[in-house]
């Protein structure tokens, strides 16, 4: 059975058990593994900006791998008078559960024995350094892809050039780089819209917004920012806030989340054009798993690669003859053979494919695509204690270092930096939170993440 370990050396990187590849250390001691252990940790704390956010839940060993969080039903008002002599009927009373396992994650570098001994700087601090960044970012990215799971979500208000908001959008894809930024008129809805949902206040009576710096940007532009700020620091409870506005204290990350789908075709041709249109494919939708599907012939010939890239896409439909966006779908399927893709469901708009016409599927997973791929920012706004963050005791996050002596092989060739960690998160009140979609200055270059 042939084995593969990248092990990174002077030379550049190569399989450790490749007998063409030929790299002693000596042991490392118990203290620097503690250093190093140190340095993760370190590294990784200032990234965990949404488990700070969260309602921390203890998982003792032995206890199994879920929590349960339960919660009481609430009562309802009693308005009715109560009629003299006679016993009400009385409230049900009760209360639901909401359970999670955790999942254990982890990465590692393997370093070669001349790499460690010649190279001039520390590799093995260097990669718990760099061990330490990505754990964190790991961590802090899989409870911010359980958040992007809320149901409750309000689209960046439509804005005139004197900056006058004139309709509100109903989806993704119809949000622009230039008219749907997040302003202080839209961070005023998020914080009326947890208020009237009775969201609980964190410390200091404020909710709490995760931004991205593309959009904070555009936020910390406004003069309704500028004025707030031009007097008054706000002191900072939690790690990279920003400043406050109308109740809202933000923290900004980098890992706030970014929905943009690339393009559709190649660089240079970010579409894709219909030749042909038919309706539901029974045939096909069976292949696909589908109760419908509904075949696109297109213009332009797709290589195998593309044509798997293709399954599983958001994608927008433009209108040849209004040139309007109508819509977005899914692709279930495609195939080389004849440039053909498959939709999930009947388009909004009747695509032709009539000679001269440009009926067009453009990049559905972001915002308007019409002058290419548009990157759309989450900016999620918090009640207290609106999701839930398992800590398992003896698997939070753990530098794991095995030097030559104990990993390297028969020659103790390589030593290993790595760390591991068990984790999970849920929403526990949908009605706590609420993701705010808008675009950027930088939608037209910032990537999904």
């Amino acid at each position: 059975m042939s084995m593969n370990l990248t092990v990174n050396t002077t030379a550049g990187d190569a399989n450790a058990f490749d007998p063409a590849s030929v790299q002693v250390t000596g042991a490392m001691s118990p203290t620097m593994k503690t250093y190093y252990n140190t340095e993760l940790l370190e590294n990784a704390r200032p990234r965990l900006i949404f488990s700070q956010l969260g309602k921390s839940q203890f998982l003792p060993a032995g206890h199994g791998e879920s929590v349960q969080w339960r919660k009481w039903n609430t009562f309802d008002k009693a308005l009715t008078p109560l009629t003299e002599g006679v016993i009400p009927t009385g409230q049900k009373f009760g209360q639901s559960a909401i359970a999670v396992s955790v999942q254990q994650y982890g990465d590692y570098a393997a370093i070669s024995d001349r790499l460690n001994l010649h190279a001039v700087d520390n590799v093995i601090l260097g990669a718990a350094e760099e061990m330490g960044a990505a754990g964190g970012e790991t961590a802090d990215t899989l409870v911010r892809n359980e958040l992007c799971t809320g149901t409750s979500v309000l689209y960046a208000d439509t804005v005139d050039a004197n900056g006058v908001a004139v309709a509100t959008p109903e989806a993704r894809y119809e949000l622009s780089a230039d008219n749907n930024r997040l302003t202080p008129d839209v961070v005023n809805k998020a914080y009326t819209f947890l208020k009237k949902q009775k969201a609980p206040y964190f410390e200091g009576g404020k909710y709490v917004a995760v931004i991205h710096p593309s959009v904070s940007y555009d936020l910390r532009s406004h003069p309704d920012w500028l004025e707030v700020h031009k007097y008054a620091a706000t002191r900072e409870i939690f790690e990279g806030e920003i400043g406050e506005l109308h109740g809202v204290r933000f923290v900004e990350s980098t890992e706030a989340p970014i929905f943009n789908g690339g393009s559709l075709y190649t660089d240079e041709q970010a579409w894709l054009t219909v030749s042909a249109y038919a309706s539901n494919d029974s045939t096909a939708a069976a292949q696909f798993g589908q109760t419908s599907a509904w075949k696109v012939t297109l213009k332009e010939s797709l290589t195998a690669e593309q044509a798997e890239a293709l399954v599983g896409r958001r994608v927008q439909f433009r209108d040849a003859s209004a040139h309007d966006l109508a819509g977005s779908g899914e692709i279930v399927g495609a195939t080389a053979a004849g440039g053909l893709v498959w939709l999930a469901a009947e388009p909004p708009v009747v695509l032709s494919g009539a000679s001269g016409s440009e009926d067009t599927l453009l990049p559905g997973e972001g915002g308007n695509a019409e002058n290419g791929p548009c990157a759309v920012y989450g900016t999620l706004f918090f009640g207290k204690d609106a999701f839930g963050v398992v800590d398992p005791e003896g698997m939070g996050m753990e530098m794991i270092i095995k030097d030559a002596s104990q990993i390297g092989g028969p020659l103790n060739q390589f030593s290993t930096v790595g760390y591991k960690f068990e984790s999970a998160a849920k929403i526990l009140y949908q009605n706590r939170m609420v993701r705010v979609e808008s675009c950027s200055a930088y939608s037209g270059t910032d990537e999904a993440n």
